[in-house]
């Protein structure tokens, strides 16, 4: 289905209620949306807003983003509400909270554990904010707002429709939700010169528990802290974002030199975990893994794809690889200059020729079964373990590792400047990805995603095993559903995502919400009162 959207609305609106009414029987349903009525400023325009089971477009717009088919067919929502306006958001909040209706906010879908549109506790509503997406560009003052609605496609988009020199430094893949991206950390290819997405947000619009709105002032430097990097979810629903626009070169350049196993991929491999993070800031090399055929005749085998984004031109790259990475054999043939929109569509695995108009399509690009886990590597893996770790993914011609060296910027950045804390001593992220096609396949390729994780244990970080919040991973723990988990207990995975800043994010949820009104599987917990 098509989703209409409707820019610079004036906060009035109604909705389409009386037929969802007239097809609730449920008293407290009635009263739920009477509720959201009431907080609504009326005029003689009428839009739907509220989506039931009983409504036409509710099964198309559940579906239209999600990402992964192992939660098509989860629990439900009773209500989907398709804000158009801030005040739209405001009255879902508040009337949410006070019928006790668990609430899931989505802008993406790109949860990969579904978070923002399932639940295991209902009835529950899904805040989906597919409609708050504009997006304003201030080339002058190095700067823009972009809702938290729109995608990072979008936002791409309109900086390159603006200027050929600014770029921002968030992630490769198009159709991820700018909401959750940011809120949760959100890296790319040039995280390297300028930190991370949440590194360069100046400020934020967001709904509160209470129905507040707040900027930067009025939330204050604790709650502005927390959301960077937090995830937003469990403190209110981020509107809109100011970031920082950084500024790039007219001219960068690609390059993808693959090696196989049988082709001294190993050998380049650990060249690469000793330099990767040691790399001029403007280069950003990282490694994905695969299955392929060795021969002919089916043999499987490892291929590495060491793919490079440079931020200038070829000659200097050139040099920097002699310099640092010579073994690799980069050569002027194996490299592409272009403008850092097309290396933007190169990642995001369009032609760099195509029209930029491609950034906007908000399709899913894949229908799939799928299941991820991360790790930070801060130690080289040997022969052995890299020798195991090969042997493991050829079981699986579908898995896949991405290797994403850390350094540059990256280390001069305080673990403790937002909760992101995966910084200085990091030499590289590992992001395992599987994917299938038949649900008959789930949960055989959980549990190789599991012992892959296990095997791993002795070669990645320890005390705590670090992992990326935006890799959502609900076998590192969960929250109980009776709304009463404990520091400790919640420390299992908040510890991995967060180290040390696992307290004060919990603090601040503390002082936000201290009924835990906005809570999931993996949500900040509160303090005893």
């Amino acid at each position: 289905m098509s989703i209409p959207i409707l820019k610079n609305l004036l906060p009035f609106l109604f909705l389409l209620i009386l037929p969802v009414w007239s097809l609730t029987s449920n008293s407290t349903n009635e009263s739920f949306l009477q509720c959201f009525s009431s907080h609504l400023q009326h005029s003689n325009s009428s839009l739907e807003l509220v989506f039931t089971k009983n409504s036409s477009a509710y099964s198309s717009i559940l579906d239209f983003t999600i990402r992964n088919l192992r939660f098509v067919n989860s629990s439900k929502p009773q209500f989907i509400i398709t804000p158009f306006h801030e005040s739209h958001v405001q009255a879902a909040v508040i009337c949410s909270k006070k019928y006790d209706m668990q609430v899931r906010i989505r802008s993406g879908g790109h949860d990969y554990e579904g978070l923002s549109y399932v639940s295991d506790v209902v009835p529950f509503t899904i805040i989906d904010l597919v409609n708050l997406r504009s997006i304003s560009i201030d080339i002058e003052n190095e700067s823009a707002w972009v809702d938290s609605g729109a995608i990072l496609g979008e936002l791409y988009y309109k900086i390159a429709k603006k200027s050929k020199v600014y770029g921002f430094p968030a992630g490769s893949c198009p159709t991820v939700g700018v909401g959750g991206h940011f809120s949760g950390g959100g890296f790319g290819t040039i995280f390297r010169k300028y930190g991370l997405a949440a590194d360069n947000v100046l400020d934020a619009k967001i709904v509160d528990v209470n129905g507040r709105i707040l900027n930067r002032t009025s939330m204050g430097e604790d709650l502005f802290w927390a959301i960077r990097g937090g995830g937003g979810s469990s403190f209110g629903v981020i509107l809109s974002w100011q970031i920082r626009l950084v500024p790039v070169p007219p001219v960068v350049t690609i390059f993808n030199v693959q090696k196989t196993l049988e082709q001294g991929a190993t050998k380049h491999f650990q060249k690469w975990q000793t330099v990767a993070n040691e790399l001029h800031e403007d280069l950003f090399l990282h490694v994905v893994a695969g299955v392929a055929n060795a021969d002919s005749n089916g043999t499987k085998t490892i291929r590495l794809s060491f793919t490079c984004l440079f931020l200038g031109p070829v000659e200097k790259l050139l040099a920097l690889m002699q310099d640092s990475f010579p073994e690799l054999a980069v050569e002027r043939n194996n490299c592409t200059e272009m403008s850092w929109i097309e290396s933007v569509l190169y990642y995001a695995g369009f032609s760099t020729k195509a029209r930029l108009e491609v950034l906007l399509d908000r399709s899913p690009l894949t229908d799939i079964f799928m299941k991820a886990k991360s790790d930070y590597v801060q130690e080289p893996i040997s022969n052995t373990g890299l020798e195991g770790l090969w042997q493991r993914l050829k079981e699986k011609e579908q898995s896949q590792l991405i290797l994403t060296p850390y350094g540059g910027k990256m280390s001069q950045i305080s673990d403790s400047e937002t909760p992101f804390p995966h910084r200085f001593g990091n030499l590289y992220q590992i992001q395992y990805s599987i994917t299938w096609d038949d649900d008959k396949e789930t949960q055989e390729n959980l549990m190789w995603m599991r012992r892959l994780y296990a095997y791993m244990a002795p070669y990645v970080s320890k005390s705590p095993r670090e992992a990326y919040l935006n890799y959502r991973d609900l076998d590192l723990g969960e929250n109980n559903k009776n709304n009463n988990t404990s520091y400790a207990q919640a420390s299992t995975w908040g510890l991995k995502y967060f180290k040390n800043n696992f307290e004060r994010l919990v603090h601040v949820k503390t002082v936000i919400d201290p009924g835990n009104f906005l809570k999931n599987e993996q949500s900040i917990p509160v303090l005893p009162s």
